[in-house]
């Protein structure tokens, strides 16, 4: 509705007469008031500016039966006069240049927006439409003679009317204002040039084609912001706006871009522009319940009054307020709120240092010449309280206008301090001051454009003191220059280049502000580069270091981050890493397993390498099996040794000489075989201790066998007519002796070339443990090698058992069959005892049944031998063998 309006407007402002009628083509009509309010001087291209130079309006209610008042306003912008006076100057600076524009004189014509959406469309008519000039008639006759009189009066022959038209305007400073006036102007190609628009929507340049801006993109800012919460750790903020196309676009693409640098938004609220009492508790009240203390406001100043008011009331003081660049720089809120907004921080457009000759343009207003302009004359009274002579200000806020004294005359504004003359933060004004030489720039590219090779049809070129406003858009679009020894660009939006101060409000000893430069933001700068802050000069709210802000504590190394449903994704517990895995980084998403070869140490944020288990000489129970098996040796080749002394004597006689040496010398071999089971595994131990095992066990128990029937077939021989002994001789005996350990051999052979004994790392047992191990590679070979000692020992029991009632001086069998039950008893429990232990444990069997099993044959066969030798040498004889 806006939109059509604003157009009808504008036609009916072009063709207000009768229809048909002859003098209808030569009369002009202006509808409405004339309006002094507006700053103009005349050029050949006079270029049109649209400033906020009042806001809140004071709410009346319409009657419908008079004329409404016009409208008035709370608050007066100093800072927006400084912008106007920044226009003007740049403008004058350009004039007084000979070589830049020195066949065209650039003129003014400036118009207050009030930050109105329906005033800055009425004004931004007035400036591209032109407001006529009265004649002497129509200013003569009395205001109060109805409409209709006075439209009639005010019909001037179109020869008669002066009017300024402007071809481009700078302006307006809000986003909303300037969509408003771009859906209404855009249809003519009149470009805007905005200083203080910021909204991402703007660049879409199908629907704003002749929209340029010295300010950066929205999109940029909000980058920043992302940026600057992450880098503090404020994963937890609050993000509340005005109602308006700039606060809306603004949040949503924050909320886009806090998922990639992980920040989450506790709450989001819009609030109306001149919020009523119940929408001013209901945002509050949101601030005040949030766990979020880091709020993020995209508002202009007068906003931001309200609600750090309503602050105030509430005494709600431990808040981080982080200020999007339309406040950021906002020094007129410290006077009244410094205590609230100490340790603020927020990203400004960015700073010149100095303007050359703008502050001495600025100080150059004096009594004299201010009350001929309403707007200079209003900032005249505002700041000094006083009332001009002959002052042209219609305009009085929170005071009576008649209540005020006169000037005195002698005010200066050096005396006083004033957003206005305030230069230490030339941002929009440097905006301002740039949108001015852009215009310029591109009408000087328009001057130097040859006929036949300009970039319209056919070759031509546009005249620089008579063009239409796409002719200066077109310009405008491809203007490359330097202001202030700044290059100045665009991209294909229109808009610059983004750079942002970073800026911290810190309060001086006296209790002033001081707007703290901590850091920048530069958009041309690679990706991750291109924030940078300094910490250390930073002034916080509270404390020298930064708040928290968070929904949950960071997870730190050792534990990961489990999402809770239905909340965002900044709101989690912290789950401990499951057993074999780690995270070495807080907040981690996952946990990593560790290798197969490390475990988790005991905080799990690092892998180790994991135990390594064996049955190592060093250790105590590998010790003291080294011992004993040593030891077992030792007592053998004594008794070795003992039966050697005495080899004459009937004892060792009797008992086959022979037969009885070798099985001592095997059963030591057995002793030292318990030694291979001790220490790290390698394969070719593996290879070793296992056939060791078997053949030194084969030959024990095929030596008890001959020894056996030997005893047997002795006394089998002396039954008349036998001749047994004959296959028994020494020959035949050892001749069993290595048939019975051939077949162990055999067995031993084809378990290592099919599939032999190999060390193996076992982690599958123990997950912090690696077992270092022997393994079998076939257990076929490992149960055939067992069975088969097994087979030997029963023909062994057999045979004893058979032997048992044989005279008792001269029988072994008895000793054989004792040792052969201790034997069988061992490796019986070996065998449960072996499956179901694991690691160092299983080889302590192992060596434990090879132990027990020798220490068997050896104490139950040769020790009372040499008891008899040593002790009871008496009866050692040969009468005392044959006795029965």
């Amino acid at each position: 509705m806006t939109l059509w309006t604003a157009k009808l407007l504008m036609l009916l402002s072009f063709f207000r007469s009768t229809p048909g009628s002859p003098a209808a083509q030569d009369i002009c009509v202006f509808l409405g008031e004339e309006e002094q309010n507006r700053l103009y001087e005349d050029g050949d291209v006079v270029i049109g500016g649209l400033f906020p130079l009042h806001y809140r309006p004071v709410s009346s209610l319409p009657t419908y039966n008079t004329k409404p008042t016009p409208i008035t306003y709370k608050f007066f912008i100093s800072r927006a006069l400084r912008w106007i006076q920044t226009m003007i100057f740049a403008i004058k600076e350009i004039n007084q240049h000979s070589d830049f524009l020195p066949e065209l004189k650039l003129g003014f014509h400036i118009r207050d927006s009030s930050d109105d959406i329906p005033v800055a469309l009425r004004e931004s008519l007035l400036l591209v439409n032109g407001q006529p000039e009265r004649g002497s008639s129509a200013g003569s006759e009395s205001r109060d003679k109805g409409v209709e009189r006075n439209i009639n009066e005010s019909k001037l022959s179109c020869a008669a009317v002066q009017r300024s038209v402007s071809p481009v305007i700078i302006g307006g400073a809000a986003s909303g204002v300037s969509m408003a006036l771009l859906r209404s102007l855009g249809s003519f190609h009149i470009p805007l040039v905005s200083y203080f628009a910021s909204c991402s929507c703007l660049s879409n340049q199908q629907d704003f084609p002749t929209f340029m801006r010295t300010m950066p993109s929205d999109a940029f800012q909000v980058r920043a912001l992302a940026s600057l919460v992450s880098y503090f750790g404020w994963t937890w903020v609050g993000v509340i706006g005005v109602e308006s196309d700039y606060a809306r676009f603004a949040i949503q693409h924050f909320l886009q871009e806090s998922v990639q640098f992980g920040v989450c938004v506790a709450y989001t609220h819009f609030y109306p522009v001149n919020p009523s009492r119940q929408a001013l508790d209901e945002l509050v009240d949101v601030i005040q319940m949030a766990s979020s203390k880091v709020i993020i406001n995209f508002c202009s100043e007068s906003e931001m009054q309200v609600i750090l008011r309503e602050i105030r009331r509430r005494n709600i003081t431990d808040l981080q307020w982080i200020a999007s660049e339309a406040w950021a720089t906002a020094t007129l809120l410290w006077e009244n709120f410094g205590d609230l907004l100490k340790g603020t921080l927020g990203f400004a457009i960015q700073r010149v240092d100095v303007i050359p000759g703008l502050k001495q343009h600025l100080l150059s207003l004096k009594p004299s010449t201010v009350h001929t302009s309403a707007f200079l004359a209003e900032f005249w009274e505002e700041l000094f309280n006083c009332r001009l002579n002959g002052s042209v200000n219609s305009h009085s806020h929170m005071v009576n206008y008649h209540d005020r004294l006169p000037c005195k005359g002698t005010e200066n504004l050096e005396d006083v301090y004033s957003s206005y003359s305030d230069v230490t933060q030339l941002r929009v004004s440097y905006n301002v001051y740039k949108a001015v030489y852009l215009v310029a720039h591109a009408l000087q590219d328009m001057s130097h454009c040859i006929v036949g090779k300009g970039p319209f049809l056919n070759g031509t070129c546009a005249d620089p003191k008579n063009f239409n406003p796409e002719h200066l858009v077109h310009y405008m679009k491809r203007a490359n220059f330097s202001v202030l020894g700044t290059k100045v660009s665009f991209d294909q939006n229109g808009d610059p280049i983004a750079y942002y101060d970073l800026l911290n409000w810190q309060r001086n000893p006296d209790g002033s502000l001081h707007l703290v430069k901590v850091g920048f933001y530069d958009a041309a700068s690679p990706a991750g580069s291109s924030v940078v802050i300094n910490d250390s000069l930073i002034q916080w709210p509270f404390g020298k270091q930064a708040s928290r802000s968070v929904c949950s504590d960071s997870c730190p190394p050792g534990s990961r981050i489990a999402r809770r449903k239905g909340e965002p994704v900044c709101c989690f517990d912290c789950v401990p890493c499951a057993e074999g895995e780690v995270s070495n980084k807080s907040d981690s998403l996952e946990c990593s397993r560790c290798s197969k070869y490390t475990w988790p140490n005991k905080a799990r944020h690092h892998c180790i390498p994991k135990t390594i288990e064996f049955l190592s000489f060093h250790e105590l129970m590998g010790t003291v099996l080294c011992v004993v098996s040593i030891l077992g040796a030792c007592i053998t080749l004594s008794i070795i040794t003992i039966f050697f002394a005495y080899k004459k004597t009937p004892m060792v006689r009797a008992n086959n000489m022979e037969l009885s040496f070798l099985l001592l010398v095997f059963l030591a071999i057995c002793f030292l075989v318990g030694l291979l089971f001790i220490g790290e595994p390698s394969d070719w131990l593996c290879r070793i201790r296992y056939p060791a095992f078997g053949i030194s066990f084969a030959l024990c128990i095929s030596c008890l066998l001959a020894k056996t029937l030997v005893v047997l077939m002795a006394f089998r021989s002396t039954l008349p007519g036998s001749n047994v002994m004959k296959w028994f001789g020494p020959c035949q005996q050892r001749s069993s002796v290595l048939l019975g350990t051939t077949v162990q051999v055999i067995i031993c052979l084809i378990w290592l070339l099919t599939n032999p004994p190999h060390a193996n790392s076992n982690t599958g047992y123990h997950s912090a443990t690696i077992i270092i191990e022997c393994v079998a590679g076939s257990d076929v070979g490992f149960w055939c090698v067992l069975g088969y000692i097994g087979i030997l020992a029963c023909m062994c029991l057999l045979m004893a058992f058979l032997a048992r009632k044989l005279p008792d001086n001269f029988n072994e069998a008895k000793l054989i069959t004792f040792s052969m039950l201790i034997f069988f008893a061992v490796w019986i429990t070996f065998i449960p005892v072996y499956v179901s232990t694991a690691g160092k444990y299983t080889v302590a069997v192992h060596i434990f049944a090879i132990l027990a099993s020798a220490f068997g044959l050896l104490f139950c066969i040769f020790v009372p031998k040499c008891y008899v030798i040593i002790l009871k040498p008496d009866k050692n004889s040969k009468r005392n063998m044959i006795q029965r």
